[in-house]
């Protein structure tokens, strides 16, 4: 696997997005090296799941608002998955296979677009906290 780009910031993310003609996801996990030959598994149930979860950051076409308030606000909902285990977002396209036990898309064949800096997962909290005026990501 070749060098994997950092995203600086939430407008760079929102580029690949806008530009990328497939649906982009985003994955918390260390990284696609780690993600590489592996899938992820249902914990609770024991079973190993047929792809990795992930969440999808290309807006759907029922959004009517900006992209960059779909980003911000998918890239927020799942900040604590794992981070004191050094999981960190990176953005990727793949092909579904099916959906986990918590409706998450599940996708083969990773191929990675970018990995997501601190300081572009900050500018999306404050982003996503002024957008949709919450403040429950204030202490995250």
């Amino acid at each position: 696997m070749g060098e994997v780009r950092t995203l600086r910031s939430l407008i760079e993310i929102v580029q690949v997005v806008e530009d990328c003609d497939d649906v982009v996801y985003v994955r918390y996990s260390r990284g696609p090296e780690a993600d590489a030959h592996r899938v992820s598994r249902d914990f609770e149930a024991e079973v190993d799941l047929p792809g990795l979860s992930v969440s999808t950051l290309t807006p759907p076409s029922w959004w009517t608002r900006s992209t960059v308030d779909w980003v911000a606000r998918r890239l927020c909902k799942y900040l604590d998955l794992g981070k004191e285990r050094g999981n960190r977002p990176w953005l990727l396209v793949g092909r579904e296979v099916g959906t986990g036990p918590d409706h998450e898309p599940l996708v083969v064949d990773p191929t990675p677009l970018g990995r997501v800096s601190d300081a572009a997962v900050d500018e999306a909290r404050r982003h996503y906290a002024v957008a949709f005026r919450g403040d429950g990501l204030k202490d995250k």
